[in-house]
């Protein structure tokens, strides 16, 4: 599957209290970035629905450019890894519905 990239805005509301100073993107706003990208990359696959894991390698500054690759997994899975610069910062696997 082809690969898709975001970059999480400096100005987002959750950076000011993650954390003071010297904001950090918290892993819920990466995973609902990666989720976005997918589904516009790939409008053909199904919503994501879950999470079976998920494992943060690095962390993540606003403004960042981040670069998403995924593939089909068995059993409505979906594999993928964002990656920095070429070097993984996320990785996991979601839960796939039925349905669009």
């Amino acid at each position: 599957m082809k690969a898709t990239r975001f970059v999480v805005d400096p100005a987002h509301p959750s950076l000011p209290g993650h954390f003071p100073g010297r904001p950090v993107v918290p892993g819920v706003v990466l995973l609902d970035h990666v989720f976005a990208a997918v589904a516009a990359a790939h409008p053909e696959l199904p919503a994501v629905a879950g999470l079976d894991s998920a494992k943060f390698l690095s962390q993540v500054l606003p403004g960042e450019d981040i670069a998403v690759e995924c593939r089909r997994a068995p059993s409505d899975r979906l594999d993928f890894i964002a990656a920095r610069n070429g070097t993984p910062v996320l990785r996991g696997r979601a839960v796939l519905t039925g349905e669009r």
